[in-house]
């Protein structure tokens, strides 16, 4: 069973929440390492696991991190590319684990990019996360044009809160496509975001959405505003 990466909240905090992150095809938790920091900083505990495409296993780690009682809550489901697919189906199969499910570029039909230029391109337009991926060994280059088995987005059968996030100009998953999937969850649209939104050039955006969706959550599953903008 694969190990996750995992960020904690810093010495002398109390951890607010912990998030579970599912990676997409060709990653490994590893490659999240930027948005565990970033979200361990605020106090959250992040544990990433792999490609449930290509090592079905990381559903089990997922499910005994759901479960394991020394991780504090909320619990929250992230999932990125593929991911996200089997984040839905965990969190509506296991709906008393789960305090609320974050979906990033969640895949809507097959594609094929060619070299790896074109797939480097097509995942972000960070050149610090293409470097990342140029030169990670345990990166999969081309797993974005395997179309595995997947189940279904069945966000229907999802009773806690949903935020997605997609990339304006992702062409693995086109933003039309994915909207209708998505349907009344809370979804954030970033202008020039390519599929891999985050761990992309707005990936420090993407982060402090996740945020403030965290801090609303904590305080109730209704997700209260925290703060408008007033003219």
């Amino acid at each position: 069973m694969p190990s996750p990466s995992s960020w904690d909240e810093p010495e002398g905090l109390a951890a607010r929440g912990t998030l579970i992150v599912l990676a997409g095809r060709g990653e490994h938790g590893g490659v999240y390492e930027r948005f565990g920091r970033r979200l361990a900083f605020d106090a959250y505990r992040v544990r990433a696991l792999g490609d449930a495409s290509a090592d079905p296993s990381v559903l089990d780690e997922a499910a005994k991190l759901l479960a394991d009682e020394s991780l504090p809550g909320p619990k929250v489901l992230v999932g990125s590319d593929t991911g996200a697919l089997y984040a839905g189906r965990l969190a509506a199969e296991r709906a008393g684990d789960v305090d609320a499910l974050i979906l990033a570029g969640l895949p809507t039909s097959p594609w094929s990019g060619g070299s790896w230029e074109v797939e480097a391109e097509a995942r972000t337009a960070c050149p610090t996360h293409q470097g990342r991926l140029t030169n990670d060994p345990d990166f999969r280059r081309g797993a974005l044009a395997s179309v595995p088995e997947l189940p279904a987005p069945r966000l229907d059968r999802v009773t806690v809160p949903v935020l997605a996030l997609h990339g304006e100009d992702d062409v693995v998953s086109p933003l039309d496509q994915a909207l209708s999937v998505y349907g009344d969850a809370r979804t954030v649209v970033f202008h020039g975001g390519r599929h891999d939104v985050l761990n992309d050039a707005l990936h420090r955006t993407a982060a402090a959405t996740v945020v403030l969706f965290l801090e609303r959550l904590r305080l109730s599953p209704e997700l209260p505003l925290i703060a408008e903008e007033r003219a």
